[in-house]
């Protein structure tokens, strides 16, 4: 059967690849410490899991709207003006089963052959991935160690071209844990405005951060007719099973994106909506207790790591990501990734999974248990010590 050559331009994400072969030895009989997929550990809280089961019982098995029902499309617009983020209506939000298709429908909608998407390197593999598959150009914006893995908006400005058409964001950063400071989206802001560019902000972590108030573009004045929200339930609430996303998309958005939910899901899951709804207007215990965990851990991790010879990690500032240097170590992140699952039974990724400019370093998962971080901590000490370049 012969492919679309369009099919080789999509990507995928090797947190999943690397899960399989972490499951093959599993199978065969081998411990795996599990640092490679993100997500929490955390069960779904009992009221939005309740929410849920009262849906299914109550009938709510039908399609719904394309964009959403109207009472979760409220609850989005409610829930972002409570938290500070953002004043929208309802008529603006878009509720898509995972966050993922409202990043593939922005591009869609807004990128043509010829046109340019600027996104981060190391970043999220989908990003450039997409891009290329609507015919558009992927042009990285390196993070760099040295700038706390925060895209420079000098930077950014300097690969903006007349063919630019859309900047990706992602703030608390995957894989690299950094955050964007109200500078950086003042300036970052600043450009978009100047060069007329279309911003997708993907704020999926956003409630997963460690000291500081969330940073956003959408804080600048301006910024909420050319910008698109990306954001959902899968890690704020640990719901990442339910597959649940929203966009809050400018107004000439809409109906395109719109149109393409209904070309390709139809619409979202009506008892996971309801079930998204009770997540955004019942207590918020369970995020804090989440993120107190998370931040423990990541202490943890950090420290770990920072003790081993040749290896140097950066504190993350959100999420639940670190992302080493391992550069000094004299091998390829890739062979020591496959070196570490092979010899020592941790699954973990290298940075150039998310990118060339990942090269030199890992990134782990922290979203487990501690007792399994430190197994994880001691068998990678163990490996390191045996490069010749530690």
């Amino acid at each position: 059967m012969k492919l679309a050559d369009r099919m080789r331009l999509l990507g995928t994400e090797s947190a999943f690849e690397v899960l399989a072969r972490a499951r093959a030895l599993e199978a065969a009989g081998v411990d795996v410490v599990h640092l490679e997929i993100g997500e929490p550990d955390a069960a779904t809280p009992s009221h939005i899991v309740a929410a849920g089961q009262e849906a299914l019982a109550s009938g709510l098995t039908h399609y719904v709207p394309a964009p959403g029902t109207p009472e979760l499309r409220a609850g989005v617009a409610a829930f972002l003006e409570r938290a500070g983020r953002l004043r929208t209506s309802p008529d603006r939000v878009v509720v898509t089963p995972g966050a993922k298709p409202i990043m593939f429908f922005t591009i869609l909608a807004l990128c043509q052959p010829g046109d340019e998407v600027l996104y981060p390197d190391p970043g999220f593999p989908m990003y450039a991935s997409i891009a290329a598959f609507a015919g558009a150009r992927p042009v990285p914006v390196p993070l760099r160690e040295a700038n706390g893995f925060r895209m420079d908006p000098a930077e950014l400005a300097s690969l903006v071209t007349d063919r630019t058409r859309l900047v990706i964001l992602n703030s608390p950063h995957n894989p690299c844990g950094s955050g964007l400071t109200r500078a950086d989206v003042e300036a970052i802001a600043e450009v978009a405005i100047a060069r007329d560019l279309v911003v997708l902000s993907d704020e999926v972590y956003w409630a997963i951060r460690y000291g500081g108030g969330h940073q956003s573009v959408l804080q600048v004045d301006g910024m909420a007719e050319r910008t698109v929200l990306l954001d959902g339930w899968s890690k704020t609430f640990a719901m990442t099973g339910w597959r649940l996303g929203f966009g809050v998309l400018p107004t000439p958005l809409v109906e395109p994106v719109t149109r393409l939910v209904v070309n390709s899901v139809s619409c979202t899951a009506a008892f996971s909506q309801h079930a998204a709804l009770a997540a955004l207007e019942g207590p918020w215990a369970p995020v804090e207790a989440m993120v107190a965990e998370l931040r423990e851990r990541r202490d943890l991790v950090v420290a770990g790591l920072n003790a081993i010879d040749g290896v140097v990690c950066q504190e993350p500032a959100g999420a639940f990501y670190a992302f080493p240097r391992v550069a000094d170590l004299g091998l390829p992140a890739a062979g020591l990734a496959d070196r570490l699952l092979a010899d020592a039974g941790v699954a973990l990724l290298p940075g150039t999974a998310f990118g060339a400019h990942g090269e030199g370093y890992l990134r782990l998962s922290y979203a487990t248990a501690a007792e399994r971080l430190r197994e994880g901590l001691e068998r990678i000490g163990r490996v390191v010590a045996t490069v010749p370049g530690a």
